[in-house]
């Protein structure tokens, strides 16, 4: 029996773990950061050991220290949860050797299984179906193909390539971004199916020779080859899930599969059906098949009583659909910055509707599974994912529309995330079709427009600024009676400046002598036709009547940042100083880091000139690689960071001197003129 668990990861899979050791009274144990110090995660462990430093590979990732822990803790087990050392056949090995009980699939299976190359060829003898795949990039001659690390997962170290000019610069990058997150930079090149559907099967085996397939997960909608949206049941025909369940059970016989494990595949538009990759884990969104299991999955649970020698339950190797589960992954992410990864302080995370927290809800409601609160710091060290929501419903469209709802309400303030993107694939009509297939978002721009339109936002300033005003008025020591912006001088009217996603907004409004809202207007003025009149004004809330329909708008305020969530989504606005101090200009041209990280590689020199476009340097941040891009024809004039170099937000990075560049020529013959 197993008395007291180590988790050896962070987050929200550590709290997920936790929570099921509660319900079985199983002791736990995390291990942490620094940076992680003050996680919830931590605070939730029956015990903690903290890990010197504060990046992966100084902690995390650190086999010894993690058996030191366990030694220190008294720990007689250890569950990986997923990612870090989930998939470490050494780690595996080493918890084994020390004598403590491995919730996981034995060594031997997660090496198997975790060089993709070895994979293919051992399953493609097993009869599992498998794309044409090659390591020698001479021998790619038929396009469009995807690159591939052969270890890891999570998308990393992948890249789609339709001509051969492409390939070796993909094959290159992929395998450092491959290396950087994995430690193996070993990539190969499998032909890409166009249109193509990524579809899983959740299978469990026991060490009594069973081997379990409990039901397809349909994983299409995905961004830079990570997932964002899953659901269950996988909308497929009854002979396709067939096939599916067929050869997933196929594939975990083969390597005599014990434990929590998904088999992945890609779904052509012709009905067939190509292995992609095992993982010897427990899935990031493992909660929609728990959900629609009839009768309740608790797979942490599974995985506990098979590490302990126990056969899989009779009730539990074929369980039947029930209903619909959807999943999103929050991410915390700049969208006007390419989702780039973001950082910062989580000053408020609310989610409403919230029935439970990490398991146990079997009716229509709302289950999260979060490693972040308010006050939360999301930094530079780790993945970006904050939180999952997950909807359950009786049908696929009421799931969506409850999932969409809540997050659309959500109150998410200090960290910007890909919140927007999400609500509107859920809300679109073909993600209601289900047309949908691995290139959804490619063909769909449509949907990474922000809830809030640019013409809206001057509303929400408004409201910041009335909340502000009437903030003030409460604290007010003298003249507290007064309305909240009422002057002596009515004719004079207030002003307000925000910086908010699409440059500056200014305010100006004045309140008549009972506190109403006797005029005001914006610049730029796209909104002052509107006819809109104050009906309350706190300093968390604003009702304004727009055009003779109420709406409510709740504003936090943290120092000089305004929060502001209303009806049709969220901004976040900078309120800006009356009287600004000065500030040092930057050099024009100057290229900004997006985000703290490292400059991995410096593609050009000083002096050299520069198309708009052209790679100039790449920043790596977050176990991903960000290319940096030429925004302009012009001269490098500057690159105050070599490579090797860190960086924090905002740094200078190069600068072009576009007034360097050359005047295009004129055209020797008037009739080509492009103008």
């Amino acid at each position: 029996m197993i008395n007291r668990l180590l988790v050896a990861n962070r987050g929200e899979i550590t709290r997920r773990v936790f929570a099921t050791c509660r319900a079985l009274g199983v002791e736990t144990v995390a291990v942490h950061s620094d940076a992680d110090a003050d996680a919830p995660f931590v605070a939730e462990a029956d015990q903690a050991v903290r890990l010197p430093g504060d990046t992966p590979s100084e902690t995390y990732l650190r086999v010894d220290l993690i058996l030191d822990a366990a030694r220190r803790s008294g720990a007689d087990a250890v569950h990986p949860g997923y990612g870090f050392l989930a998939e470490n056949a050494e780690f595996a090995a080493a918890v084994t050797d020390a004598g403590l009980t491995w919730v996981g699939p034995p060594a031997k299976v997660i090496a198997a299984m975790g060089d993709k190359l070895a994979a293919k060829s051992l399953l493609a003898e097993a009869g599992v179906p498998m794309l044409p795949s090659w390591t020698d990039t001479d021998d790619v001659t038929d396009f469009p193909v995807l690159v591939k690390a052969s270890a890891g997962g999570g998308g990393r170290g992948m890249r789609i390539v339709r001509d051969a000019a492409g390939l070796a610069e993909a094959v290159a990058s992929a395998g450092r971004e491959a290396a950087a997150a994995f430690g193996d930079g070993t990539v190969f090149v499998e032909r890409y199916v166009e249109r193509g559907r990524h579809v899983e099967v959740q299978i469990f085996g026991d060490t009594h020779g069973t081997v379990a397939a409990l039901g397809v997960r349909e994983c299409s909608i995905q961004r830079r080859h990570q997932k964002i949206i899953e659901e269950a049941p996988g909308v497929v025909s009854a002979e396709v899930r067939e096939r599916l369940h067929e050869a997933a059970v196929a594939a975990g016989q083969a390597v005599d599969y014990v434990g929590a494990g998904t088999v992945e595949f890609l779904l052509a538009p012709d009905g067939a059906i190509y292995f992609l990759e095992m993982n010897t884990r427990l899935q990031v969104e493992h909660p929609v098949t728990e959900l629609t299991a009839a009768g309740g999955l608790d797979l942490v649970r599974l995985q506990l009583l098979v590490a302990e020698g126990a056969a899989l339950p009779a009730d539990a190797q074929s369980p039947s659909a029930h209903g619909c589960a959807i999943e999103v992954r929050l991410c915390a992410e700049e969208p006007a910055q390419g989702f780039r990864p973001a950082t910062g302080v989580l000053h408020r995370f609310a989610i409403p509707g919230v029935d439970c927290e990490f398991g146990g809800l079997q009716r229509a409601g709302l289950r999260l599974d979060s490693g972040v609160v308010d006050g939360s710091v999301v930094g530079v060290h780790y993945d970006s994912m904050l939180a999952k929501l997950i909807a359950w419903a009786p049908t696929r469209a009421e799931a969506a529309r409850a999932l969409a709802g809540a997050l659309a309400r959500a109150e998410l303030h200090g960290v910007s995330t890909n919140r927007d993107l999400l609500v509107r694939v859920l809300r679109s009509p073909e993600f209601d079709a289900v047309e949908i297939d691995t290139g959804f978002l490619d063909r769909h721009p449509e949907v990474f427009a922000p809830l809030v339109p640019a013409e809206r936002l001057p509303l929400f300033a408004l409201a910041g600024a009335l909340a502000s005003a009437a903030g003030r008025r409460a604290d007010a020591k003298v003249l507290a009676g007064l309305p909240s912006g009422w002057r002596n001088v009515p004719a004079v009217a207030q002003v307000a400046r925000f910086t908010g996603p699409d440059g500056e907004i200014e305010i100006r409004y004045r309140l008549d002598r009972r506190g109403g809202l006797a005029e005001w207007s914006t610049e730029p003025g796209s909104t002052d036709t509107l006819t809109v009149a104050l009906v309350e004004a706190t300093r968390d809330r604003v009702v304004l009547n727009v055009d003779g329909v109420r709406r409510a708008y709740r504003v936090h305020r943290v120092g000089s940042e305004v929060f502001v969530d209303g009806p049709d989504g969220a901004a976040s606005l900078v309120e800006l100083p009356r009287f600004p101090l000065p500030t040092a200009e930057l050099a024009a041209g100057s290229l900004l880091a997006p985000l703290p990280g490292a400059v991995t590689r410096v593609h050009v020199e000083v002096g050299q000139r520069v198309a708009a476009g052209d790679l100039l340097l790449t920043l790596e941040a977050m176990k991903l690689e960000h290319p940096v891009l030429a925004p302009t024809d012009g001269v490098v004039a500057e690159l105050p960071v070599p490579a090797g170099g860190q960086v924090r937000t905002g740094a200078v990075l190069a600068v072009i001197d576009g007034a360097s560049a050359p005047s295009d020529p004129a055209p020797s013959n008037p009739e080509e003129d492009p103008r």
